[in-house]
């Protein structure tokens, strides 16, 4: 992708920061973890300014395992600290954003009893791989009835239960015959990542006036004590000096240290691949469950239904953050193995993908360590040896969030001497305010909320949770036609160029929408979004069929898509 799109016009959000060239803490890196910061400044009144290379939660944050979960396995590395912080706060999101948040049940296949009961304790003690073993029932079962004792908080989601082969295939039948039993225990699932991320953001940024979020603008050096930044739509450069500087970019953090004159290496990131398949046996099969297990090479595998397709996963091979992460023929055929191991008898092939996508997780270096035993625990580090402080986030995961924006929020207001107001404990996100739970309680916020809506009103509740009643009340305001068959309006678009900082085509159809995850996207419809973007973006002719270009190349070479470019005349 280009640095910069020719002729674009500095937008109005950049144009105050760069005139203001000065605030109380700049943070580096719009993942989640970034904004989670973001957000826990802005509640307690700091003057913050969040910069992004590229679009808000396009990087790690988007290639997700699209879970929030306690980490079961993270019980062998002895990180109970973790497992403790994990489970609570997976307890907490289904509470506060229960439009993106929900209990996920997840069933793990076992085929052994004893399996891995020798090798355990070793890696226990020395964090390395060994020989790779599934894990037999009985070390499962001990590691459900810890994981359960972890999450007793009001019965938010139930506890384990274990079956054998009968009951077993009874419950989920197209189920390889071989296993002995299968273990069922919940978790959480996570249907829009970069919408839940966006939910935060926009809390953040309502919370005070000095809440600035500028995506599309890089950190690219240093200017004496000031941060020297990018705007990568109109190439315009300029400092932001703060009192505090963050570094929360996740598996870039060292690559972004050395460009503000700083070496250091703390990363240490692996790749993580998935695939999203069309395929309604596969889909049927799983039951509305995710199937959750460790493969014989020791990678912890997922098959999880989402919406209504099938997202198969993952991969734990160490990569480089300076190459682009992609899902290679190999990991496809890998993934195609694992779903053969736990049902067999259904076919699964590359013309049933409608997309792929992978990411580099933002773990610490770990020389040795296997990858599957590098913690996922997260730790700040403060070079002090500048005029202002510089913090570098090192690992950081989507499930603690919030607990980890507020654990960095106090190093930083503890450096600003400063004491926080206000925690985000308890505290509703976005559209998980209000959020009606149950049948008849959805129906009346609908009835009430969305007057008229008629089909669309389910899907707006999904998209935006009860900003959905905001959204709607502007639709109805103006002329509205339906676009991209139907799953997006063009009056619902212009409320998303108002209030979503959408700068690009590709925001909206990787990130703003489930288009591309779902595989709805084809050369008309991104003619149609881009068309429709246009003038409300103030687009010639040229950058409207640039950025046509730019998100096709992007779905095809990242994103396993084939889309081909239309002829025209």
């Amino acid at each position: 992708m280009t640095d910069h799109i020719h002729n674009a016009e500095e937008r109005p959000e950049v144009t105050e920061v760069r005139e203001a060239g000065r605030t109380t803490v700049l943070v580096i890196g719009g993942g989640i973890n970034g904004i989670s910061t973001f957000r826990d400044l802005a509640l307690q009144g700091v003057d913050v300014v969040l910069v992004e290379r590229g679009d808000f939660a396009s990087g790690a944050s988007s290639a997700s395992s699209h879970m929030i979960h306690g980490g079961i396995r993270y019980l062998e590395n002895g990180e109970f600290r973790l497992v403790k912080e994990s489970v609570t706060e997976r307890n907490g999101l289904i509470k506060i954003a229960p439009h993106y948040v929900k209990p996920l049940q997840t069933t793990i296949p076992i085929y052994s009893t004893f399996s891995g009961i020798l090798s355990a304790p070793l890696r226990f003690l020395t964090h390395k791989s060994g020989k790779p073993q599934e894990r037999g029932a009985f070390l499962i079962k001990m590691g459900l009835t810890i994981y359960d004792t972890f999450s007793r908080d009001g019965g938010t989601v139930p506890r384990h239960k274990f079956l054998g082969r009968k009951k077993s295939l009874a419950e989920l039948p197209a189920m390889d015959p071989k296993i002995k039993y299968t273990a069922t225990y919940y978790d959480a699932s996570m249907h829009d990542p970069e919408r839940l991320a966006l939910d935060v953001l926009q809390d953040g940024r309502a919370a005070h006036p000095g809440a600035r979020a500028l995506n599309y603008v890089e950190a690219i050096g240093h200017d004496g004590d000031a941060v020297l930044v990018r705007d990568r739509e109109s190439g315009t450069e300029f400092s932001i000096a703060a009192d505090v500087v963050v570094n929360t970019s996740g598996p870039w953090t060292d690559l972004t240290n050395e460009a503000m004159g700083e070496l250091t290496r703390f990363m240490g990131g692996t790749k993580g691949s998935h695939i999203v398949l069309d395929n309604p046996e596969l889909l049927a099969a799983t039951r509305g469950r995710e199937i959750f297990f460790e493969h014989s090479d020791g990678r912890i595998v997922l098959i999880y239904p989402l919406k209504g397709k099938v997202m198969v996963g993952t991969t734990d091979i160490d990569a480089d953050p300076r190459e682009v992460p992609l899902c290679t023929e190999e990991e496809v055929d890998y993934f195609f193995d694992l779903v053969h191991h736990v049902f067999p008898a259904i076919d699964v092939n590359r013309d049933q993908i409608v997309y792929r996508f992978s990411g580099i997780r933002p773990l610490p270096r770990h020389e040795d360590t296997a990858p599957g035993f590098v913690s996922r625990d997260y730790r700040v580090e403060v070079d002090n040896s500048r005029a202002v402080p510089h913090l570098s986030l090192v690992g950081g995961k989507w499930t603690t969030f919030r607990a980890l924006g507020e654990s960095l929020s106090d190093k930083i207001l503890e450096l600003l001497g400063r004491t926080r107001v206000v925690s985000t404990l308890g505290r509703a996100i976005g559209g998980g305010k209000g959020y009606p739970q149950g049948d008849a309680a959805r129906a009346a916020w609908i009835s009430q909320n969305l007057p008229g809506a008629g089909d669309r009103a389910e899907a707006l509740l999904k998209r935006y949770g009860t900003r959905a009643a905001d959204v709607w009340q502007y639709v109805e305001q103006g002329p509205d036609a339906p676009l991209a068959g139907g799953q997006l309006s063009t009056r619902e678009l212009e409320w998303m160029v108002q209030n979503e900082l959408i700068v690009r085509l590709e925001d909206v159809i990787l990130r703003r929408t489930s288009l591309a995850f779902t595989g709805d996207v084809t050369e008309d419809i991104l003619e149609e979004v881009a068309e429709a973007l246009a003038p409300l973006k103030g687009w010639d002719r040229a950058r409207t069929a640039r950025e046509v270009e730019l998100t096709r190349d992007l779905l095809n070479t990242r994103h396993g898509l084939s889309l081909s470019a239309r002829t025209h005349g």
